[in-house]
């Protein structure tokens, strides 16, 4: 059972090119920060424009870094079923403990389509598997009802819940069992989901925020729930700011504040606007990130 703050980690970029330096000394940084676990290679990590080259050394880089010390659950899905398999088969031979797979997106597939998508992906690589439910990204939501039908298979053991439905938890933990690994993908809502049945979160404020988001969730898990809520209400300005635009942008903005990259991300994405680094650098100040 994967439980805790996972960063769902920024792949950080320097002239157009991946930045591998700067991204092996993040995940050094976040291990020695207390962080339970990583996640390269999603959408944070700005997947959808690296090719496959660069996702599959990403993935790499991470396991390589990590060196055994934390778990790293490698993104690996795609709207094509074998591109995701594939991706996935390399992730296993690389050394992921488990692989993030998302909903099919733009070519909204069916309930009976999203099953046999995940199915394919479970019966062509033996991992864990974890479905990433994102609705706002993938224009698709997969049922409870659905979700059910896949904890059947043996390999598919959780997923990451960024569908901001606070009861969502809730019915899944009683249609599939507690076992089921419930991962929110919504800082702003993770006590919420916590308290819901949840087991952690894949947390994108955690890339500049990953001592106390691992202490919120170490405070938690051991029963200090006024602690745990007094750090979230100190990161729930942050957790705001960093999505003022379309992320990663102001997560990459934040972490170039603490000399953790550039705030450099790929097209279609670009530079934050002014106003909304203000929101970044004012949230980080508050959150005691920055002086």
């Amino acid at each position: 059972m994967f439980k805790g703050s996972f960063t769902a980690l920024i792949t950080p970029m320097r002239k157009g090119e991946v930045d591998e330096r700067a991204f092996q000394e993040l995940v050094e940084w976040q291990i020695a920060e207390g962080t339970h676990g990583l996640v390269p290679v999603g959408t944070t990590g700005e997947s959808p424009t690296l090719s496959h080259e660069e996702h599959m050394r990403v993935v790499e880089l991470c396991i390589e870094a990590a060196a055994g010390r934390v778990p790293v659950i490698a993104g690996t899905g795609s709207n094509s079923t074998a591109e995701a398999i594939q991706l996935t088969q390399h992730a296993k031979k690389a050394g992921a403990t488990a692989a993030l797979v998302v909903l099919p997106y733009y070519n909204k597939p069916t309930p009976e389509g999203q099953y046999q998508h995940y199915k394919a992906i479970h019966d062509a690589v033996e991992i864990p598997i974890i479905i990433y439910n994102v609705p706002p990204r993938s224009a698709v939501d997969m049922t409870v009802e659905t979700m059910a039908r896949l904890a059947k298979l043996p390999r598919i053991v959780g997923v990451k819940d960024a569908t901001a439905d606070l009861t969502r938890s809730l019915s899944t933990k009683l249609a599939i069992g507690p076992e089921f690994c419930q991962l929110s993908g919504e800082d702003g809502t993770a006590i919420a989901f916590l308290s819901q049945g949840g087991h952690g979160c894949i947390s994108v404020t955690s890339n500049v925020a990953p001592r106390l988001c691992a202490q919120m969730h170490d405070a938690w898990i051991a029963g200090r729930y006024p602690e745990a809520m007094k750090i979230h209400e100190r990161l729930f300005p942050l957790h705001k700011a960093l999505f003022c635009e379309t992320s990663p942008g102001p997560v990459k903005y934040a972490a170039s504040l603490i000399g953790r990259g550039t705030a450099e991300a790929r097209l279609p994405l670009c530079e934050i606007a002014e106003a909304s680094k203000q929101k970044v650098k004012s949230a980080m100040v508050s959150a005691g990130l920055l002086n």
